[in-house]
């Protein structure tokens, strides 16, 4: 696993954007597109205005969902309300560039299933993403991999639905999908996440953020997050 420490999370937001769009154009140079996956929460937002900014081949890019909470469109708590805030609104990507979690559908496991069969549209069988952007929580849950739930066991699809979790259910990809991608980029920024921070640098295997395989992934972290002394 490759650690890049930055002065701040500004600085942090900055080369994270500047090394997806940098992976972006070798994705589209050697394959024709990119095809990303990004997480919600507070984290990323200026990451995504950051990488609004940069030299991204947006019409062959397309974008998937890491994970989504189960409420309705247009609802603060959506990732993807925050995510058409901070990047759709800002760059030319097309409507059918944007395959968003249906977590508005009844049935939520006959819609994660459609999410799977969107995946293998665009990613192959079995799906396999350019890069995933993930985040970090003071649990030690990534995606909506969270301690205790059954999913962190699904090993036979792409693609699930979770228990209550703060209040919400989720729809999230599952390890095999994630560890499937080419790349992975962590994004994890402030001194409340140093202590989660440290454990997945031991790789502590107790924590579901420490199962997802290290060797195609980058941190990017600011200052406060790692630990380092001003």
């Amino acid at each position: 696993m490759k650690w890049h420490i930055c002065r701040d999370a500004e600085a942090t937001a900055l080369e994270c954007a500047a090394c997806i769009a940098g992976l972006a154009r070798e994705a589209v140079a050697a394959r024709g597109q990119f095809l990303l996956a990004v997480s919600g929460g507070e984290t990323p937002k200026s990451m995504f205005i950051r990488l609004a900014q940069q030299a991204m081949p947006w019409s062959q890019t397309h974008v998937f969902q890491v994970d989504e909470r189960v409420v309705p469109a247009g609802n603060a708590d959506r990732n993807l309300t925050t995510l058409q805030a901070d990047l759709l609104a800002r760059v030319p990507l097309m409507p059918q560039q944007m395959h968003s979690m249906p977590v508005e559908e009844r049935h939520l496991s006959a819609a994660a299933r459609g999410y799977a069969e969107t995946l293998q549209q665009w990613c192959g069988s079995p799906p396999v993403l350019d890069l995933i952007h993930l985040g970090l929580g003071g649990d030690g849950h990534t995606a909506s991999l969270v301690p205790g739930d059954p999913v962190l066991n699904v090993m036979d699809r792409e693609v699930a639905v979770t228990g209550m979790y703060k209040g919400r259910r989720r729809m999230t990809l599952t390890y095999p999908a994630i560890n499937r991608a080419r790349r992975i980029l962590w994004l994890v920024t402030g001194t409340a996440k140093a202590p989660i921070l440290a454990r997945l640098r031991q790789g502590d295997a107790h924590i579901p953020a420490g199962a997802i395989e290290p060797e195609n992934a980058e941190v990017f972290t600011d200052r406060d997050a790692a630990g380092v002394q001003t």
